[in-house]
């Protein structure tokens, strides 16, 4: 994602969604200042909320090659691909990653990578796939394909890969969330933690030409503000944190470690199976 695409779609925020998300891991002992953090996707307003923040050993990265690295001091810059990190496994204790997924061309492949080169666990700020947002989208006031990104910046990035075709906004669910970590990751049982937010895409509505949608969604703000508070599930932007397995401790029964492996616990297998001769080894 470039400079452009994450001005237009990220300085637009009117609450502190990034910052308490934050706070709130911070309080629940998931996540420290001082951790070593990797933030995919990223830009300058990720600098500045983790610097607001009090984190002291981060890397922002992105594949646009346009950014020489100082724009981010004091923190490091390296250019990534989300989709395809050049890093060892468990290099980072957290990998972040705020509204940026969607601009993937797998976004499901760049949380892997984010799962893979960290060591505790990642945090991820997406927009949430609800009843709500469709019925938005099908009255123009959300879209399916990000063309307000690419139009603010100048209609040859902001897209898809940072391209100028306008990126599909894939929006998640907490179940498809978990389903694609355990696959992944078939060891050990991860922690999920999700928060939501009520997140008016002012910036878009803004420059539209047609300005009823932006006056419609003013009036309608206290009553869409209650309606989330009331139903948070329904809201149109989530936080989630994946805090990995502990090993040994959160190894699944039927698994074991032994000498630094994980195999299979051919005891478990015995009390739940009956076992034909050598068919299960360890």
């Amino acid at each position: 994602m470039n400079p452009g695409a994450l001005k237009n779609e990220q300085n637009e925020r009117k609450d502190d969604f990034y910052e308490t998300t934050l706070e709130w891991l911070i309080d629940k002992g998931v996540l420290t200042r001082e951790m070593s953090v990797l933030v995919v996707c990223a830009g300058q307003f990720d600098r500045d909320v983790l610097l607001k923040a009090g984190f002291t050993d981060v890397t922002i990265s992105n594949l646009d090659s346009r950014w020489s690295g100082y724009e981010f001091s004091p923190f490091r810059w390296s250019c990534q691909d989300a989709e395809k990190l050049e890093l060892p496994d468990d290099k980072y204790d957290f990998c972040m990653a705020h509204n940026g997924l969607h601009h993937c061309a797998s976004p499901h492949r760049a949380l892997l990578e984010m799962f893979r080169v960290a060591k505790k666990g990642v945090l991820v700020f997406e927009p949430r796939d609800t009843l709500l947002v469709r019925l938005g989208i099908r009255f123009n006031f959300g879209q399916d394909y990000e063309t307000a990104s690419v139009e603010g910046d100048g209609l040859d990035l902001g897209g898809m890969r940072n391209s100028g075709i306008p990126n599909y906004v894939y929006r998640w669910t907490e179940r498809e969330i978990e389903k694609t970590i355990r696959s992944f990751s078939p060891w050990g049982e991860p922690h999920f933690l999700y928060r939501y937010a009520l997140r008016v895409p002012w910036a878009r509505l803004r420059a539209m030409h047609n300005k009823t949608f932006f006056r419609l969604i003013q009036s309608l703000l206290p009553l869409l503000k209650l309606f989330c508070f009331c139903f948070p599930k329904q809201s149109n932007g989530f936080a989630f944190a994946v805090v990995k397995p502990r090993i040994p401790a959160d190894v699944l029964p039927w698994l074991k470690l032994e000498n630094g492996r994980i195999l299979m616990n051919r005891d478990w297998m015995e009390r739940e199976y009956a076992l034909q001769g050598n068919r299960i080894k360890t």
